[in-house]
């Protein structure tokens, strides 16, 4: 997990007192928490609450370094772009909670007591099967008496119950469309009395530090080159001039880098299936060789068996 946020603080900001819950104008910087979250913050602080984009943004998550910048236009858009190429644009307006709606639902309004909102109706033809009603339970029956059941000391003998499979439960008259249905009722909309108009959300009129958020479980994040600036062509030009220039030697470099390693591993695969195949016929040399002298040793018990009766044969024609 690694975060990488910068915000812009106010001038009221003791920098030796920051902390992370200092207030900040706005928070912008990537996230990466996890196997699935990767997303770019965007947070602003209007009127004391701090909002968050209500769209998602997909920050980078390999192993190269890659530029963020976030653009607030005097039209109240924005933009931002990764690697100076747009990822997401629109308006402060539609994609933060900077203002209250313009309409809200009428407070005091009631729903009408004659509102039909039921959909559906019983069917007033419907009627129960005479044969419906069944018990839930019945006697199981092929139950019998146990033979050693004494009335006298046992009382009168009851078989189990068991589930009724004609049981149909509670009957209820099928559904019909109701022609008289009038959807789900909803209160007039009227003009929100909390709205106002703000046609200046983009101005930051106070910003006088830059504080960095970083937060990892990995080490290895570096950043710099963070710039302020209300030029949008310099800007983009700077980042020709340093990263994208930067940019392209990095990636040569991890290329390579990957390709060394890829033939690293390579090659200690190859050692080490060769490793493996030398040590198993060295395995299979010596089954072999200890095959041979089994064989070897088991032909030299059969001859000397062979001598051994060929002078008891000899012991016995003496004799005679």
């Amino acid at each position: 997990a690694v975060e990488v946020t910068s915000s812009s603080f106010p001038s009221s900001l003791e920098p030796k007192d920051l902390h992370g819950d200092a207030p900040y104008n706005i928070m912008f910087g990537p996230d990466i928490c996890g196997p699935s979250a990767r997303r770019v913050h965007v947070i602003f602080n209007y009127r004391g609450k701090n909002l968050l984009l209500k769209k998602e943004i997909r920050c980078k998550d390999d192993e190269l370094t890659h530029l963020y910048t976030l653009i607030v236009r005097a039209d109240n858009t924005y933009e931002v772009r990764i690697d100076n190429k747009k990822e997401q644009s629109g308006k402060l307006e539609e994609d933060w909670d900077f203002l209250e709606p313009k309409e809200i639902a009428d407070p005091d309004a009631k729903q009408p007591e004659n509102w039909d909102d039921n959909p559906f109706l019983d069917d007033p033809e419907a009627t129960k099967p005479e044969d419906w009603e069944q018990p839930e339970t019945i006697p199981d029956p092929d139950a019998k008496m146990p033979e050693d059941w004494d009335e006298d000391m046992d009382g009168e003998w009851e078989p189990p119950v068991i589930d009724n499979p004609d049981f149909k439960g509670e009957w209820r008259p099928k559904q019909i469309d109701n022609t008289n249905y009038q959807g789900e009722w909803e209160p007039e909309m009227i003009a929100n009395p909390n709205y106002f108009e703000d046609e200046q959300l983009y101005i930051q009129k106070d910003i006088k530090y830059v504080g960095i958020d970083i937060w990892q479980v990995k080490a290895g994040s570096i950043f710099d080159n963070i710039l302020i600036t209300d030029d949008e062509d310099f800007a983009r030009n700077l980042a020709k001039e340093t990263f994208e220039a930067s940019a392209a030697g990095e990636k040569e470099k991890k290329d390579a880098k990957d390709e060394d390693e890829r033939k690293k591993r390579e090659d200690e695969r190859k050692a080490r299936e060769a490793a493996e195949a030398e040590a198993e016929a060295d395995d299979e040399q010596e089954d072999d060789i200890e095959d041979d002298e089994s064989a070897f040793a088991e032909d030299a018990e059969v001859e000397s068996s062979l001598n051994d009766a060929e002078a008891k044969a000899e012991e016995i024609k003496d004799e005679l």
